[in-house]
């Protein structure tokens, strides 16, 4: 699924964030910054020792916020990493915390020139955020960025499985 904002596009795919042709992707980390499971092993797998050994020199990345390195091995030139918050009950700043993470992200995509960025489901996995929740906040939070950023080019969702996909589909149609 794929609509136009302004002159950027948003989109939606079932697939595997390592093998995105978009300049950067969107590594769903932990505050370490040096590897986990779910999406953040797999780039670091894909991506190589490069993407660790910048890691390293980052110190860790809080919560809500974001941090840049190479894309290593990718197909990606870039990797923002970034934090997503560890559901509770949706009352401990998870919604706020969450929209930082696209936000910050995106804001790094746009000082450094990025035109292309690819997402995964940031905190659906091991941090148990609700798929539809986190879609409606995922989908709000960059519609209105690329509405004040149209050198953004093109934001791809990368959803992996039907359910997810279906989620973000259903929240997409209601914005």
């Amino acid at each position: 699924m794929e609509i136009q904002l302004g002159r950027s596009v948003l989109e939606l795919v079932e697939g595997d964030i390592t093998q995105q042709d978009t300049e950067a992707i969107v590594n769903a980390a932990n505050t370490s910054l040096l590897g986990g499971g779910g999406v953040d092993g797999a780039i670091h797998r894909a991506g190589g020792p490069k993407i660790l050994e910048e890691c390293r020199q980052l110190g860790g990345c809080p919560t809500g916020e974001a941090r840049l390195t190479s894309g290593g091995n990718l197909p990606a030139r870039y990797v923002i990493h970034t934090v997503g918050p560890v559901y509770k009950d949706g009352l401990h700043r998870e919604p706020d915390l969450l929209g930082s993470c696209y936000r910050e992200s995106l804001k790094l995509a746009s000082a450094k020139g990025i035109k292309s960025v690819a997402f995964p489901s940031i905190s659906t996995g091991a941090y148990g955020y609700p798929l539809a929740d986190a879609a409606r906040v995922a989908l709000t939070t960059v519609k209105a960025y690329l509405a004040e950023h149209p050198e953004i080019e093109r934001v791809r969702f990368v959803l992996f499985g039907k359910a997810a996909y279906a989620a973000y589909e259903a929240a997409l149609r209601g914005l």
